[in-house]
């Protein structure tokens, strides 16, 4: 059960750290080789400013950077679908974007996955930058991308 639980953990922080390499790459054009490589050598594990970052799984979160970024069309036209009329996806803010974008990765090409787990990780996700109302569009909005791609 501990290996499952440090397991889960460092997926967890994967996520996390996902999101916010995203953004970083959204807001700063940062190459991702650059960013994997500052990630990897200067965040994960890392204590930045007091702030103790979580040891996290590696090859899931360079799969989580990597693949939101090569099917970030395909992505973001699915995660656009799912909302309401009149909505698009830029007009959501930089981190929700990451979020539903890394969640829907997770959704369409990781099945090794379950999907209760993913959209409950990713509405943990969201509650870091956010509070209870768009933690609650995430799980929705998550959900009804999960109908759409896993039967």
């Amino acid at each position: 059960m501990a290996k499952t639980s440090a397991r889960s953990k460092s997926r967890s922080a994967a996520r996390l750290a996902a999101v916010q390499a995203l953004y970083q790459h959204e807001m700063e054009q940062t190459p991702i080789p650059t960013l994997l490589h500052e990630f990897h050598h200067h965040r994960l594990g890392a204590t930045i400013e007091g702030v103790e970052y979580e040891d996290a799984e590696i090859d899931f979160f360079d799969d989580l950077v990597a693949g939101v970024h090569a099917r970030s069309g395909e992505l973001d036209d699915l995660v656009a679908s799912k909302l309401a009329s009149g909505w698009s996806l830029h007009r959501l803010d930089r981190p929700m974007r990451q979020i539903l974008r890394a969640g829907a990765y997770e959704l369409v090409a990781r099945i090794d996955v379950p999907t209760g787990t993913i959209i409950s990780e990713y509405v943990d996700v969201a509650k870091a930058f956010y509070d209870k109302k768009e933690a609650a569009f995430v799980n929705g909005l998550l959900d009804a991308v999960a109908k759409a791609v896993r039967s």
